[in-house]
């Protein structure tokens, strides 16, 4: 009977362990987990200088925006050297738009395509695929690079 009992306190102990731990253990012979940061660059051109760059800081759980989707998303932009020029989360209110649509700028229309409802995006974009030579405000000035912190909340379809 004895030994009966630390049988079954051995087998709770390695099935509760196994419960708890079993996504870090597998994660050990499948790869990263889905909380861990995935960097990803996307090639929009072929100087440097007009690379959008992504970055998934959450990869998301849900389905998959793509072209023509209406997609509600919360972000916040910032230029290079972290000055905050615009962001829905101070208003409260997500942003909605057609994706791919020219709605926006070109480094989100092609940014934001293969998120992840749930997901959260790092877009470092180019004057080229934000406003060129062209100011907006007083705080985005020509040629300036922009940086997006975009989290996908909403896919509405077409």
């Amino acid at each position: 009977m004895k030994e009966m009992s630390i049988f079954i306190v051995i087998a709770v102990v390695v099935l509760l362990g196994a419960y708890l731990y079993g996504s870090k253990i597998q994660s050990l012979f499948t790869g990263p987990s889905i909380n861990q940061p995935e960097v990803s660059i996307m090639n929009t051109s072929q100087s440097d200088n007009e690379t959008l760059k992504s970055e998934d800081l959450n990869i998301g759980f849900g389905e998959v925006a793509k072209a023509g989707d209406t997609v509600e998303v919360h972000y916040t932009g910032t230029l290079l050297d972290g000055t905050k020029f615009d962001s829905s989360l101070d208003r409260g209110k997500p942003f909605e738009f057609t994706l791919g649509s020219g709605q926006v700028i070109k480094g989100w229309d092609d940014g934001i395509v293969g998120m992840k409802v749930g997901g959260k995006r790092k877009l470092t974009i180019p004057p080229s695929l934000a406003y060129g030579d062209q100011s907006r405000g007083t705080v985005i000035k020509p040629n300036s690079t922009l940086v997006f912190e975009v989290e996908l909340i909403t896919i509405k379809g077409k």
